[in-house]
């Protein structure tokens, strides 16, 4: 199953096109998106019969971020061996733990706008919760995995090393940041979740390429770390790291400029697209915010 987000409505994919879950099921869940994952299980039980003559064509231009408001948000630093030898660092013997913010989320298409300093590019999988859990076991994790999409965790460099010490939730949270989609993919449509191709291209030019077989501390382990500590509820994202191949890491080092087109590709869960741009010169304040609030300036 595949779930897709239009319009801040919930849509499931059939065989001639989406389906709008509100209509489909006469009101039984929400267009809310989260509803889905808050009962995950008698969902996916009505989503596996439903009637596939309610369809809709959809513009992928269209398509938003397909879990736009989760309560918690975990990203992972260095979670691959190759990756945190390139940033400088040894290979983690616990998970480096972060999150990023819901003011950077943005569609798998469209336009990002550059910041000041050095952005950088890091495709990363992205885990969906689907069920409320703590303490689980790493043989119980992926049933508490509702599905899986694909993410970036755009990182703007200079701010990021700023201070005593690295500022990684302010420094990957500008507005676009963090792009996800297209879909939310259940996990009994890939043939082994725990080892998809992974990659990122810039112009064309492949700058990542690896397998998710090569996480450090792969998903089974990271939920059962993480909920050793919090409850992951449904709608819960987990951002596992990225591959090696990133700007930073690079000799001499690389990073986004306006004109570029990035696209991030998993196996079996699709691939995003997004043109960055430049800020203007003088952009407009946030309605309703004080002057400087929402700038591209941070």
């Amino acid at each position: 199953m595949r779930l897709f987000t239009v319009a801040d409505r919930l849509m499931i994919a059939s065989s001639a096109g989406l389906v709008d879950v509100e209509i489909a099921s006469a009101g039984r869940f929400t267009a809310d998106p989260h509803s889905a994952y808050e009962r995950w299980d008698e969902f996916r039980t009505w989503a596996s019969g439903h009637v596939e003559t309610e369809t809709q064509a959809v513009d992928p231009s269209r398509l938003g971020v397909p879990v736009p408001r989760p309560r918690q948000v975990f990203a992972i630093g260095l979670n691959y061996i190759d990756h945190a030898g390139e940033s400088g660092f040894a290979v983690p013997t616990e998970p480096v733990v972060f999150t990023k913010f819901l003011s950077s989320f943005t569609g798998p298409a469209g336009k990002i706008v550059l910041p000041p300093g050095n952005v950088d590019w890091e495709v990363e999988l992205v885990a969906v919760i689907g069920r409320t859990g703590k303490n689980v076991s790493e043989d119980r994790a992926w049933s508490h995995v509702a599905g899986l999409t694909v993410g970036q965790d755009l990182s703007e460099r200079a701010s990021q090393m700023s201070g005593p010490a690295p500022q990684f939730s302010l420094a990957k949270s500008f507005p676009g940041f963090t792009p996800m989609g297209p879909a939310v993919v259940t996990v009994d449509e890939l043939a082994d979740p725990d080892d998809l191709a992974i990659e990122c291209s810039i112009n064309g030019e492949i700058v990542q390429s690896g397998r998710t077989s090569q996480m450090v501390f792969p998903i089974p382990e990271l939920i059962a770390r993480l909920s050793r500590v919090v409850t992951l509820r449904p709608g819960d994202l987990l951002f596992t790291g990225t591959p090696p191949g990133v700007g930073m890491g690079r000799r001499p080092q690389r990073f986004l400029k306006a004109g570029d087109v990035v696209e991030s590709r998993i196996e079996g869960l699709g691939h995003m697209r997004h043109e960055f741009i430049a800020a203007a010169a003088d952009p407009a304040p946030v309605e309703g915010a004080p002057v400087g609030v929402g700038s591209s300036s941070g």
